[in-house]
C-alpha cells in the first residue's frame, strides 16, 4: 500500500501567543471587501498573526506585489527564528463550531503530492473536484517558493459513509491532550484541537477506503479515488508545481523524504452532517444589458426547466437553466466564458452568500447572478465518472465557515 497520507510535524503558536489574532481566514475569501481585511488588520495590531504570512487575495491587483511577497517570506522566517511555535508529530482533531452553532469535524493531516493530480483525467488517488484556472497559481507560486513555512486552509474531502474514522476518533477526544481551545475572530466561531499521536491505525482504516470491494459498492466501479479536495484546490495546486520543480534538483535518496513533497491540510468526510454545499455566486463587472440579454438567449436554447435569478441596478432578471445544477452551472460558466472572448473589461468574481453578492454587484454596479447549488452525496461519483466540475462550482459552507490558518509545517529552505 502506498504511503498516501503522511505523519506531519505540525507547528503551533505556543500558549502566550493570541491565538484569536493569529488564526485569520482563507486568502480566497472576501476578495471584493477590502474592508473585511481592513477590519482583521486593526483587530490583529502588532501581535504575531497568520495575516503577516499570506497574501489575501483582495490585494492581487494592488502595486507592489513582489514587495509584499518578500515581506511575508521574511515574516514567515522571523517567526521560526523567534520561537513562537511548539512542534507536534501526528494528527489534530479539528471540533469547528460554526456562526450557526453547527459543529464541523477534521482531521489535519498531511498528504503526498506525487498522489495528487489537477487535471481533468487522471489516475490520481486524490483528484480535485473543480476545474483548475492555471492562471490563477503564479502569484501563488511566487509566495511558495520564496517561503519556509506552509499554512493549510486546504479542506480534504474522504467519502466515509459508515463515519468509522474521523467520527470515532472524536467518540474518545477527552482522552486526547488538546491543541487549541478559542473563539475565532471576524464572526468565524469557535475551534478545538486534540493531539493524536498514535496515528498508524488512523492510516490503516483511511487505506481501507481503497478497497476494491467498497469501491464497486459505492460507485460501481473499482477505479481507485481516495481523497478529493474541498477547498483550497489552487493552494494544492501550487504546491504540487513548486515540489515539481524541487524535486529536480534533489538527489533519488532526497526525494522521498523532503518535506516539500508533502502538503498540509484537513480531512473532512464527506457525510459530516454540519458540511453544507453552497453555491458560489457570480458578480460580472464591465458588462450592462447586452450580457444579460446573450447569456439569457443562450441559455433558452438549451431548454432548460428551471431558472436562476439574475440582479443590476435595482432589476430583476431571470434565466432559464437545466434542472441538473451541475449541468446548469457548465452551461452558465461556458457562456460568460465565450462572452469574456470578445469583452477584455469583463470581469468575474465568486462571491459567498446571497447577501454579499447583492452587497457586491450594487457597490460596483455589476450583474449578480444566483448560482444553483450541487447536492454533495453525488460528488465523488460524478468525479469518478466525469472528472473535475467547471471552476467555483460550490462551497463548503458560508464564507465565514471556511478553514482558518492556524498550523503551520516547516517545507525547507526556498531553492
Amino acid at each position: 500500500m502506498k504511503n498516501i497520507v503522511k505523519v506531519p510535524k505540525i507547528l503551533l503558536p505556543k500558549g502566550h501567543i493570541d491565538k484569536s489574532k493569529w488564526s485569520v481566514i482563507a486568502c480566497d475569501q472576501f476578495t471584493s471587501q477590502p474592508d473585511y481585511w481592513e477590519k482583521l488588520a486593526d483587530y490583529v495590531e502588532d501581535s504575531p498573526s497568520a495575516l503577516n504570512i499570506i497574501f489575501p487575495e483582495v490585494y492581487l491587483e494592488e502595486k507592489g506585489k513582489q514587495e509584499r511577497i518578500k515581506t511575508i517570506n521574511s515574516n514567515m522566517y522571523n517567526y521560526l527564528k523567534c520561537g513562537i511555535f511548539e512542534e507536534f508529530e501526528g494528527f489534530i482533531l479539528v471540533e469547528r463550531t460554526t456562526p450557526d452553532g453547527q459543529k464541523r469535524l477534521g482531521l489535519v493531516i498531511a498528504v503526498d503530492l506525487e498522489e495528487y493530480d489537477y487535471t481533468p483525467e487522471n489516475d490520481a488517488l486524490i483528484k480535485a473536484t473543480e476545474k483548475t484556472v492555471v492562471d490563477r497559481l503564479p502569484p501563488r507560486i511566487e509566495v511558495r517558493k520564496g517561503a519556509c513555512l506552509e499554512l493549510p486552509h486546504i479542506m480534504m474531502l474522504m467519502d466515509d459513509r459508515k463515519e468509522k474514522i474521523i467520527e470515532r476518533l472524536y467518540k474518545s477526544k477527552d482522552f486526547f491532550p488538546k491543541a487549541y481551545d478559542f473563539d475565532l475572530n471576524m464572526n468565524g466561531g469557535h475551534i478545538k484541537g486534540y493531539k493524536i499521536a498514535n496515528c498508524a491505525p488512523v492510516i490503516d482504516k483511511l487505506n481501507s477506503l481503497l478497497d476494491k470491494t467498497v469501491l464497486i459498492e459505492k460507485y460501481g466501479s473499482d477505479k481507485p479515488i481516495l481523497f478529493a479536495v474541498g477547498d483550497g484546490n489552487h493552494s494544492l495546486a501550487t504546491a504540487k508545481e513548486c515540489w515539481n520543480k524541487i524535486k529536480k534538483t534533489l538527489k533519488k535518496s532526497e526525494i522521498s523524504e523532503h518535506p516539500a513533497r508533502y502538503a498540509l491540510c484537513e480531512l473532512v468526510n464527506l457525510h459530516d452532517k454540519s458540511l453544507q454545499f453552497q453555491p458560489i455566486h457570480r458578480v460580472v463587472l464591465g458588462v450592462d444589458e447586452d450580457f444579460i440579454d446573450y447569456m439569457g438567449k443562450g441559455l433558452e436554447k438549451l431548454d432548460g426547466r428551471a431558472q436562476v435569478k439574475v440582479i443590476y441596478k435595482d432589476k430583476i432578471y431571470y434565466w432559464k437553466v437545466s434542472e441538473n445544477p451541475s449541468d446548469a452551472i457548465a452551461d452558465i460558466q461556458h457562456l460568460m466564458d465565450t462572452y469574456a472572448k470578445t469583452h477584455k473589461k469583463m470581469v468575474i468574481d465568486y462571491i459567498h452568500g446571497d447577501g454579499h453578492l447583492q452587497e457586491v454587484s450594487k457597490v460596483n454596479d455589476g450583474v449578480g447572478v444566483f448560482m444553483p447549488c450541487l447536492e454533495k452525496d453525488g460528488l465523488f461519483d460524478y468525479v469518478v465518472r466525469r472528472g473535475v466540475l467547471p471552476r467555483k462550482s460550490f462551497s463548503m459552507g458560508h464564507a465565514e465557515d471556511k478553514r482558518y490558518y492556524l498550523e503551520c509545517r516547516y517545507i525547507g529552505e526556498p531553492k
